[in-house]
């Protein structure tokens, strides 16, 4: 069995492809350039050459693909646009003309000159990732799933907060299914409100397999159960400290017992600290969070858990995990077979043995690393 998995952060995405006869360490990956960090890189390209743009596809993650947009328009060049791409920026279309940009149909993007580049928006290429790993003389023509992480905001009303409406669904998802793969959805099950997700679904059609589709930050602290020092506590803290979004979960025996999400840019080692110690004694509330322009918290089970006990105190994964490197918390940097850059892709994984059930055995056996039983990948 072989299933490809790609968790695309904001500055890398990381890719494992899984293959139930290897053992996960011997399992072949890559970390490679975010898909927004590659549309930066070109539109960076565009301005330096005094040329105008036209971006199209799909909704795809926006930060440094937008500020390199803004820098565009600032050196006095003109960007257009087609809807969906422009979401990327914004969900409302306006804030987006608002940035200069301009929106035409695709019509009207057919009929731009060829001075114009072109640059597609999508966060998942499968055509991309399967030429790299065939430069290996590694095919993916055999696939039986692929999975794929992306952070959504959702698609939230006009009159409602996006900061709300993203912490609205966390709870919702919560409260439907008590487990972190409660974020993992089939292709066709995803929520209409979840616009990046489901512009990853229409980037993936034509694959011939099923398609798992997961929000990035359950997958990353999913990942880090799998480390044998975590996955030896019944109850543990998990912060996934990403470079736009932290996000902690408080997990027990009967599944999440709370959570806070917090923009990393507004935190702090003192104020992070802060956090963590109230989600682990129940004291954290949401306005704690949300009045700091985060995105809120929710304490499910008020049975303090002391992070003074154990051998550790918080468990820590993320791209700025060394925030916490110097913290009284006792942080213990979270190494799920042996690589904290694929933590994301092992929680993909351990997800779609939930969502494709069909799949599931083979899937789990390895994760408690029976999987492969030895096999060197010369044997296979």
């Amino acid at each position: 069995m072989k299933i490809l998995t790609v968790d695309v952060g904001t500055g890398t995405q990381d890719i494992f492809l899984y293959d139930s006869h290897l053992d996960l360490e011997n399992c072949f990956k890559l970390v490679v350039p975010s898909p927004t960090m590659i549309v930066h890189r070109r539109i960076q390209a565009a301005t330096r050459r005094g040329q105008a743009l036209l971006l199209s596809g799909v909704i795809m993650g926006g930060g440094p693909s937008q500020w390199a947009a803004e820098d565009h328009i600032r050196a006095g060049l003109t960007v257009y646009a087609t809807p969906d791409a422009a979401r990327s920026f914004n969900d409302d279309l306006q804030a987006v003309e608002r940035m200069g940009i301009r929106l035409v149909s695709a019509d009207e993007a057919a009929r731009l000159p060829d001075s114009v580049q072109r640059i597609e928006l999508r966060d998942f290429d499968f055509p991309a990732i399967a030429r790299s790993f065939e430069q290996f003389g590694v095919s993916l023509t055999d696939l039986d799933a692929v999975a794929v992480a992306v952070f959504d905001h959702g698609n939230a009303p006009p009159e409602v907060s996006d900061r709300q409406f993203r912490f609205d669904y966390l709870d919702e998802r919560i409260r439907l299914h008590n487990r972190l793969s409660a974020f993992a959805f089939r292709a066709e099950e995803v929520p209409e409100i979840m616009t990046r997700l489901r512009a990853v679904a229409v980037s993936a059609q034509g694959i011939d397999a099923p398609l798992v589709l997961m929000d990035t930050a359950p997958a990353a602290v999913l990942g880090a159960t799998f480390d044998p020092h975590v996955a030896a506590q019944a109850r543990r803290l998990i912060a996934n400290v990403g470079n736009f979004h932290t996000l902690a979960f408080r997990l027990g025996p009967g599944g999440i017992e709370g959570v806070f999400e917090h923009h990393t840019g507004l935190l702090d080692m003192p104020k992070l600290e802060a956090l963590l110690r109230a989600l682990a004694d129940g004291s954290l509330r949401h306005a704690d969070v949300f009045g700091d322009h985060g995105h809120g918290a929710l304490v499910y089970d008020p049975q303090p858990l002391s992070l003074e006990k154990g051998p550790f105190g918080v468990v820590v994964t993320g791209p700025r995990r060394a925030m916490l490197e110097a913290s009284v918390l006792r942080p213990y940097f979270a190494v799920p077979f042996g690589d904290m850059m694929i933590a994301g892709c092992f929680g993909l994984l351990a997800a779609t043995a939930d969502v494709l059930p069909e799949l599931g055995e083979p899937i789990r056996q390895s994760l408690a690393g029976a999987g492969g039983r030895g096999t060197p990948p010369w044997e296979v």
